[in-house]
């Protein structure tokens, strides 16, 4: 079958303006090939300065990461016959997002393993660690199978639109790597990672729940979930020292208190009345929102009534606290 490849192109050492552009290939492979395969007969056949990365070819190394029709990938397991539909129809092979490139499809990782490093992604035992090897049961392991099987290819790093905004955001495959250390039972630094995820400028509460990194992992890591883990987690360990403990804490009593979402007094209880720069650095924002009417002024009034139903809203948490009462029992 005939396959068109447009690549995305980066010479660093290019002069004239021409450090990035496309390059067009029409190939013909066979049907049964991958994304990873179609650049090999590129690079091999047509083109030998096309510069990509790739070892394993079995989707174990996580080397051949890149953006194939605009969303993360391993090229290595992704077959040409998922993408094209009708034969000569474009694919789009594009280097990672959210990282340097260093050529071509290379990415620069170094921002990846900066962050991993900054979650301390090691076993933290107590003082003195055990005599003979630590052993621990089957099924406390068990939910930490499906974090350590990621290969640390940089897809779900690549495609986080929070990153896009936040380069401080210490990203998915990061704090899916706290996760594994902060729910293994030999670890005995639980409550100090979790204060320090928490706190931490671009921690756990920054992520906006998007699920792009669980729709794009190859590996079903799904690092969504494992930060959601964390942060309930932490309010189970009552970590509330960060502005998303805080900002879930003002969101339930709010709707405790008024049956709705009370929209003007989130921001202060979530940041703190105490912290007049970020108060006064999210007007801009608050005053667009006034004037598109998301935020009614008559929201902040302090006779403002609950809704009509609130005995129903409020007998919901009474209901919610005697479960949690009659569990931990």
């Amino acid at each position: 079958m005939k396959v068109r490849l447009k690549v995305k192109r980066h010479d660093p050492e290019a002069h004239g303006g021409q450090a990035s552009r496309y390059s067009d290939y029409t190939i013909d492979v066979p049907e049964h090939i991958t994304i990873l395969d179609a650049l090999l007969e590129v690079r091999d056949y047509h083109d030998g300065s096309l510069a990509f990365r790739y070892s394993c070819r079995s989707a174990i190394c996580g080397s051949c990461g890149m953006r194939v029709d605009g969303r993360g990938r391993l090229t290595c397991k992704t077959k040409v016959t998922d993408l094209v539909k009708t034969e000569g129809q474009e694919i789009l092979v594009e280097p990672m997002g959210n990282m340097p490139v260093i050529k071509d499809l290379v990415t620069d990782m170094e921002m990846y393993w900066s962050k991993m490093d900054q979650v301390t992604p090691w076993l933290q035992p107590a003082d003195p660690g055990p005599e003979r090897e630590n052993l621990v049961s089957h099924e406390a392991m068990l939910d930490l199978a499906q974090t350590m099987g990621c290969i640390h290819c940089g897809v779900c790093v690549s495609d986080c639109p929070v990153l896009e905004i936040d380069k401080s955001f210490i990203a998915p495959a990061a704090l899916a790597k706290a996760h594994r250390f902060v729910d293994d039972p030999r670890d005995a630094k639980t409550k100090e990672r979790l204060e320090e995820l928490s706190a931490v400028k671009g921690g756990i509460w920054d992520c906006t729940r998007c699920n792009m990194c669980v729709e794009v992992c190859p590996k079903d890591v799904r690092p969504m979930d494992r930060i959601m883990q964390l942060r309930e987690l932490a309010v189970k360990a009552g970590v509330a020292s960060g502005t998303g403990a805080r900002h879930g804490e003002a969101f339930v009593d709010s709707v405790q208190r008024l049956g709705r979402l009370d929209e003007m007094r989130l921001l202060p209880a979530s940041v703190g009345l105490w912290n007049a720069p970020r108060l006064l650095s999210e007007m801009p924002g608050a005053l667009r929102m006034l004037r598109a009417g998301k935020l009614p002024w008559n929201h902040a009034l302090p006779w403002r009534k609950p809704i009509a139903g609130i005995k129903h809203v409020r007998r919901l948490f009474d209901r919610a606290r005697r479960e949690k009462k009659e569990a931990s029992s």
